[in-house]
């Protein structure tokens, strides 16, 4: 099983030393985030005082309140997920947002965060490219972390994982059963990985990247790091059912045991209305530099 990486073990110094010739660009997609992506700005450019970070980029996922000029006064470079690929068709969805900050940033190693995490902490970015920087087998890295029940929604984090995403991929995907946070959206990669993958545009981009992760590199090429607690906001049931099905299908097509072509990718509700389930994807960026 692979091992976690302790936050104790961490020497900034040594960090910096094995950084020497490589780069870091730490990239978070948001929607409507104005509450909190200028804290979390802030605390990067204000916290990093060995120059650790290369580039901080905010990828602004069609929000409708002041996301992008909030990040932007704090020094983040903000990318527009619709004027980045002007020639390409247009996407949407967490992947979609992913997938456009890979594309905008430059560094050898990714750091994505969150965009609505409340208690971000510098040291996050620390541990999660550490295992990248000190072990060369490591592909991906994934955070874990306490998500105390939130006192005034009195709703508790990681109802999906636990419902859904763990269960299936104890059934179908075993050699992932060892995932704390399978779904956490603090993780990093390498960019010469990571680009030769293809993005599932809607929620299932997460369980996507790590069964792909481990196909082509193997168990021990995904690293988990304690990040201790994470407080951010809470979705409403109706958001999660969206969100369970797109995953649910993205891990079952995944399998090989059912086809798109089998089943249609719509969530049916109650009421007779029905929503139809992202299921499209980013080609990689690997073959898209191949056609240039």
């Amino acid at each position: 099983m692979p091992s976690s990486n302790s936050p104790s073990s961490i020497n900034i110094n040594s960090l910096l030393s094995l950084k020497k010739g490589s780069s870091i660009s730490v990239c978070i997609p948001c929607q409507n985030e104005e509450a909190t992506i200028g804290t979390l700005v802030k605390k990067i450019k204000q916290n990093d005082l060995y120059n650790f970070v290369d580039e901080v980029i905010v990828v602004d996922d069609r929000s409708t309140d002041q996301t992008a000029r909030v990040a932007a006064n704090e020094g983040a470079k903000v990318v527009l997920v619709d004027e980045m690929t002007p020639s390409l068709l247009s996407g949407q969805g967490k992947g979609n947002a992913l997938w456009t900050s890979l594309l905008a940033s430059k560094g050898d190693i990714v750091v994505w965060c969150d965009g609505d995490v409340v208690n971000f902490d510098f040291e996050w970015i620390f541990k999660l490219a550490a295992p990248l920087l000190m072990n060369p087998e490591a592909a991906l890295v994934k955070g874990f972390y306490e998500r105390p029940m939130d006192p005034s929604s009195g709703k508790g984090g990681g109802r999906t994982t636990e419902l859904l995403a763990r269960p299936l991929l104890s059934l179908l995907y075993p050699e992932l059963s060892f995932l704390h946070q399978p779904l956490a959206g603090e993780v990093a990669g390498r960019r010469a990985q990571l680009e030769k993958l293809s993005f599932v545009q809607g929620w299932g981009v997460d369980v996507a990247l790590l069964i792909d992760i481990v196909r082509l590199y193997g168990q021990k090429s995904i690293v988990q790091v304690d990040l201790g607690i994470r407080y951010h906001k809470h979705r409403p049931l109706q958001e999660l059912s969206l969100q369970a099905s797109e995953i649910a299908l993205t891990l079952l097509t995944m399998s090989k045991d059912i086809s798109l072509e089998q089943i249609e990718p719509l969530l049916r509700w109650p009421n007779g209305s029905v929503t139809e389930l992202n299921m499209a994807s980013r080609p990689s960026i690997a073959s898209m530099k191949a056609l240039t």
